[in-house]
């Protein structure tokens, strides 16, 4: 040890000995504290709002409209979502027909896309559809489908909402 280091803090307080503890009282019945009668009983009964509600529904601060979980870009997921395949009762962004959505901050839209097959029946008319739709949310400048067939799409590419709807799960 050093000379000039203080010891006095090195060495442990001393213990106190005790013959025994008393213990603690036990809670009884009678000591609870009633609840005031609620007027209503279907108040009491409602299901408490969900701590997580709030937190999962705030977007991040300071997101530009056009990234994912901006207010335009989920504008874009939220018509995708409305645009069905015609052979599958599903829509085309939980189908997994969709391979990318890029928003500029010019907000123009470019969709990357598949079909099902390159013989479906709705190759010529859909990208042109879903321009259209895409065109028509407010705030977005010009939209673009371009159809890739690589990837080749298959079942898995689908969201697990669309897998429990077609009895797939």
């Amino acid at each position: 040890m050093d000379e000039h280091q203080d010891t006095s803090q090195l060495t442990p307080p001393p213990a106190e000995v005790v013959d025994s503890v008393e213990k603690p009282p036990r809670a009884k019945v009678e000591d609870a504290v009633e609840e005031s009668a609620p007027e209503n009983l279907a108040e009491k009964l409602e299901r408490k709002r969900d701590y997580l509600e709030g937190f999962l529904a705030a977007k991040p601060a300071g997101l530009a409209p056009g990234e994912p979980g901006g207010e335009l870009y989920e504008e874009v997921i939220a018509a995708l979502k409305d645009i069905y395949d015609p052979e599958i009762p599903v829509n085309i962004y939980d189908l997994g027909l969709i391979y990318g959505v890029d928003v500029t901050p010019d907000a123009d839209v470019a969709i990357t896309m598949t079909l099902t097959t390159p013989h479906c029946p709705v190759a010529e008319s859909m990208p042109a559809e879903i321009e259209m739709r895409i065109g028509a949310i407010p705030g977005v400048r010009d939209a673009e489908v371009n159809i890739t067939w690589d990837p080749p799409w298959d079942a898995s590419k689908m969201s697990d909402e669309a897998r429990l709807e077609l009895g797939m799960l």
